[in-house]
């Protein structure tokens, strides 16, 4: 079990290493573009090289990619949909050349198509996304917050996907938010609380699908359906749940990536760190 952090790309991706070696990251997370869109550079070797050279020099074990914020897969848009086929492909390419382990990606939201006809264009994409791909990145779903007609915020829609049998050839994988599922009604605030949640997700999706989890609190109280980071301790699921969560044997190989707002993802990471010693 490793700890890290979004970082920043500011001034060349070889920069993010560094900038988590500086705040006690051991594995790390970043995107590869603006997150908003835009032009894209390309990833040269001078930058794969650098890049390496500055994960060894400051230590990191690990590093993940984060695709954009636009993508939706089930847009009834063709210059969205398609548009969200190619980054996420682009960003598998892309953190297949850095040797990131994983992609992780939001799926968009049913509003434009409603869920049936929606459902179907997420899976066309998936497979268009996915067909073909032999990069080294492994592709995750992370679960969504619950907000409006958001995809994948129930364990059981993430299981629609994962399990289809156009899809499930693929291997896709999940990356847990802590505050998302809360969010969206998976309590962790105690052992007990944990045990139900980690037994549904075994139940539903399967724990073995389980491979990355963001490490965020929640401004919000359980169930809420909003997207609100909190710096641990500080929110509603508290450190008593990080305890029980991080001291539970099911998730003792899983990494954590912290999203919360630079003032203290220090210290974050320290509370962090302080569980896991405490609790091994």
């Amino acid at each position: 079990m490793l700890f890290g952090a979004h970082v920043s790309i500011s001034g060349g991706i070889w920069n993010a290493p560094l900038r988590a070696g500086e705040i006690g990251c051991e594995v790390f997370q970043m995107f590869t573009r603006s997150p908003h869109g835009g032009p894209m550079a390309p990833i040269t070797d001078e930058m794969i090289d650098e890049f390496k050279e500055n994960c060894k020099a400051a230590g990191q074990k690990e590093w993940y990619v984060h695709t954009p914020y636009y993508i939706n897969l089930a847009s009834a848009n063709n210059r969205i949909r398609y548009g969200s086929i190619n980054a996420i492909r682009q960003e598998l390419e892309r953190a297949s050349q850095i040797k990131a382990k994983y992609v992780m990606t939001h799926l968009g939201s049913y509003k434009d198509l409603g869920r049936e006809a929606g459902y179907q264009k997420l899976v066309e994409g998936l497979e268009k996304v996915l067909d073909g791909y032999e990069g080294s990145a492994r592709f995750l779903i992370e679960i969504s917050a619950g907000t409006g007609d958001i995809i994948g915020d129930t364990f059981e829609e993430i299981a629609t996907v994962v399990h289809h049998l156009k899809l499930k050839k693929f291997g896709i994988g999940v990356c847990y938010d802590t505050q998302h599922g809360f969010a969206s009604g998976y309590d962790i605030r105690t052992s007990e609380a944990v045990d139900a949640t980690l037994n549904r997700f075994e139940a539903t999706i399967g724990l073995d699908r389980l491979k990355l989890s963001h490490c965020n609190d929640s401004k919000v109280e359980l169930g809420s359906r909003k997207d609100r980071h909190e710096h641990i301790g500080d929110g509603q699921i508290g450190l008593p749940g990080f305890r029980a969560l991080l001291s539970d044997k099911r998730v003792k190989d899983i990494n954590f990536i912290l999203e919360t707002a630079g003032d203290k993802v220090e210290e974050d990471l320290d509370i962090l760190k302080d569980i896991r010693r405490t609790a091994g």
